[in-house]
């Protein structure tokens, strides 16, 4: 069993209890308000917790994704770090993933500033790593969502306040 590895720090020029609220705490109708244009629609299974499947309608300009979905494994809103796993089983991605596994952790850096680090692990069916341009494209995936909400935020500071 071979785990690749994809590790990303990303500053944002959003405080931490900000961006934790609209992009993590669960409350996807935020989350969704926060992504107009790159995501059309939020859908959960379950309540919030551990073992929820949240479902993100992708809009058609994102690209070729259509649908991302992640079952939430952890959250720890006191230490700002959420755990979710991409759900394979049934998807496009099962004939390439065995797993995929996301750990974000948001950190203060400052008055208004936070910086997000991200660890993806992943396991593919065949075995092998990604080539380095491919685990690129993974962490640009996850950050653009990350790019979005700050976005957003910047635009609206007081919105979600």
């Amino acid at each position: 069993m071979v785990v690749g590895k994809v590790t990303l720090e990303y500053p944002v020029a959003v405080s931490v209890e900000l961006l934790w609220k609209v992009a993590f705490s669960g409350d996807v109708s935020i989350f969704t308000k926060a992504c107009v244009g790159m995501i059309d629609a939020v859908e959960a299974d379950g309540d919030g917790g551990p073992g929820t499947v949240t479902t993100m309608k992708l809009n058609p300009a994102v690209g070729d994704a259509k649908v991302f979905k992640t079952r939430l494994l952890s959250r720890d809103a006191a230490a700002r770090v959420v755990k979710s796993e991409m759900v394979v089983e049934g998807s496009e991605l099962s004939v390439q993933f065995k797993s995929q596994v996301s750990e974000v952790k948001v950190v203060l850096a400052g008055e208004g500033a936070s910086v997000v680090h991200m660890t993806v692990e992943y396991e593919l069916v065949d075995g092998a790593l990604l080539p380095p341009e491919e685990e690129a494209r993974i962490g640009q995936g996850y950050l653009g969502l990350i790019k979005k909400v700050e976005e957003y935020l910047v635009a609206h500071p007081t919105e979600f306040a």
